[in-house]
């Protein structure tokens, strides 16, 4: 009887011996894929920070692109409003100019060939050209406008 409990123990401490060495192979691949997943854990912090860093780099870019819109956003309200301003002067000077030739005489038959077409010579005639060898009249209107244009005579 004792060698059969002696031949049970050895039996028992055999399939003990077999669990013990597939436990040791099962915690050696688990040492590794620790090894492994702490690498891996590594690179993923190294990746955010990197992600961070680029979304801090981006936020920034939009930022300096922000303020540069704006600048111009309002250097063209600036130019919107003085060619506004110009444009309402622009109309008070043609309003203006208009009342003074409406004011003077109608144009000498002369006058109104001017800046036309000139058949003959096959081409526009330009102010204070005269227009097929007739001398060239201004009239009291057309010296307003050019003295309210500033213009010489």
């Amino acid at each position: 009887m004792e060698w059969l409990l002696e031949i049970a123990l050895i039996g028992l401490l055999g399939a003990t011996l077999f669990h013990a060495l597939r436990l040791e192979r099962a915690l050696g691949v688990l040492r590794r894929d620790r090894a492994a997943l702490e690498e891996l854990v590594a690179g993923f912090n190294a990746s955010t920070r990197q992600a961070e860093q680029g979304i801090e780099r981006l936020r920034a870019a939009a930022d300096g692109a922000g303020r540069q819109i704006a600048r111009q956003t309002d250097a063209a309200e600036a130019l919107k409003d003085d060619l506004l301003f110009l444009i309402g002067r622009g109309e008070r000077v043609a309003d203006r100019l208009e009342a003074q030739v409406r004011a003077g005489r109608a144009p000498a038959p002369e006058a109104a060939r001017v800046g036309t077409f000139a058949p003959e010579e096959d081409r526009v005639v330009p102010p204070g050209e005269p227009v097929g060898g007739e001398p060239r009249l201004r009239s009291q209107a057309e010296r307003d406008l050019l003295r309210a244009l500033r213009l010489p005579r």
